[in-house]
Formats: C-alpha cells, sequence, structure tokens
C-alpha cells in the first residue's frame, strides 16, 4: 500500500486491519498494556479511563445537567471498554466502530447496559445514528485512543463535523488526537496507508481543525506528545 490510495481504499484498509486484529485479540488492541484480559480487569481498564478523563472533568461536560439525563457519543467505541464505564455514568450512550468485529464483541460485552448501544459506521460519517439520534440532541462526546490511529486529516474532520452535527449548541467533544510533530529533533510523518500509527496534529492545525469545524477549542493539553488532548465546544 502507498500514497496511493484513493480515500475508498483507504477506509476499507482501516476496516479490514481492525477486523484483523479484533478477530486476533480485541481487548490487547483496545488497551495494549496486556494481552490476557480478564472481564473484570477490562471493565476496570475503562473505569480508570472514565475517572481521569470523565470524573475530573465534569463542569465542562454535564454544565449543570443531570449526568443521567444526558445522551453521550462515543467515536471508536472497539469491544467497549469505555463505552460500558461511560453508561454507568449517563443515562444514554451511543457508540460506533467502523469494525464490525470490534461492534461484535462491544455488543457481547454491553448485554446487560441496554441504554448503550454499539454500531458499526461507515468511517465517514455518523449516519448509522440517524434513525436514533437528532440533530443537536447530544450533550457530550468523548474520543479516546482512536484518531490517533487515523491516517487521514479528511476522516478526522469529517467524524469531528459529524459530532458538531449532532450535538447541542454550547456542548462539549473532548478528544484525543496524535500529536506528535517531532521526534529527537526528526520531523514525525505518519503515512497515509498506516492505520496504527496515524496522522499528527500540531497546536495550530488542532485550532483551524476547530474553526473549519464550527467549535471553540477552548483547552487543549500535550501538544507534540501521543496524547494531545482537545476540548471542542460547539459555537
Amino acid at each position: 500500500m502507498s500514497s496511493e490510495l484513493t480515500p475508498a481504499q483507504q477506509l476499507e484498509k482501516m476496516r479490514r486491519d481492525w477486523d484483523d486484529r479484533a478477530r486476533e485479540n480485541a481487548r490487547y488492541y483496545v488497551n495494549t498494556e496486556r494481552d490476557d484480559w480478564t472481564d473484570e480487569q477490562f471493565i476496570a481498564s475503562g473505569e480508570r479511563t472514565i475517572a481521569e478523563e470523565i470524573l475530573t472533568d465534569m463542569g465542562n461536560i454535564c454544565q449543570g445537567k443531570d449526568p443521567q439525563q444526558m445522551r453521550v457519543l462515543e467515536i471508536g467505541c472497539g469491544a467497549g471498554r469505555v463505552t460500558r464505564a461511560l453508561a454507568g455514568v449517563f443515562g444514554e450512550v451511543y457508540a460506533v466502530d467502523i469494525s464490525g468485529e470490534m461492534i461484535a464483541s462491544a455488543t457481547r460485552f454491553l448485554a446487560d447496559r441496554p441504554h448503550a448501544h454499539p454500531f458499526q459506521n461507515n468511517g465517514t460519517d455518523l449516519s448509522v445514528l440517524n434513525p436514533h439520534v437528532a440533530d443537536g440532541s447530544c450533550d457530550f462526546a468523548f474520543s479516546t485512543i482512536v484518531f490517533q490511529h487515523i491516517p487521514s486529516r479528511a476522516v478526522i474532520e469529517t467524524y469531528v463535523r459529524e459530532v458538531h452535527r449532532l450535538l447541542r449548541p454550547g456542548a462539549l467533544f473532548k478528544f484525543q488526537v496524535q500529536g506528535y510533530v517531532e521526534q529527537d529533533g526528526v520531523a514525525y510523518e505518519s503515512t497515509p496507508d498506516d492505520t496504527w500509527i496515524g496522522v499528527t496534529f500540531s497546536d495550530a492545525q488542532a485550532v483551524e481543525l476547530a474553526e473549519k469545524t464550527g467549535f471553540e477549542p477552548r483547552h487543549r493539553h500535550g501538544a507534540n506528545e501521543q496524547y494531545f488532548w482537545l476540548w471542542f465546544f460547539k459555537r
């Protein structure tokens, strides 16, 4: 594979690669801390993410709303690790992933969480949610360890635009992108066919992304690091 990939071929490669990873070991590729996750460990891992990134930030996220009355989105849910933990905090969770194999794992893992709804999407938009989620009806969106794997800035921009469509005015999209710009003084470059180490965003590019998609980039943390966190508020 090379830079000659068309957008359709790139999306197909993303889907195929993540299906293959899910068949091999879905939980490992969702969180590479270990390759032999038990249910209890996998659940605890998701709860740690929520404790670190959600429960410490409830003012920005809830804005005075009761979490149990909130509808939230998750982009790139994988095997449902974070989805399950989100469902322990919020009233309704809609989650998408490009991999049908990952969604099959998530569906099994979330079987006892009827208010958590995983869907396979097409990798370009969130139209799969249209019969279930009205434009402007979501209160919060979240994504972690997902965009850092996407090799296309255009795909990421489309996701951000789609999240903007579904969020209510003023709501937060909190997400993380690949922030490496250089390593050891050498420019960091991803390749269009690499679905593990994705395209990078500088601080200026993150601000540009917000402005192009209708968000206010109110907070940013971790520029030039792997975990570059962005707080985008819908204007």
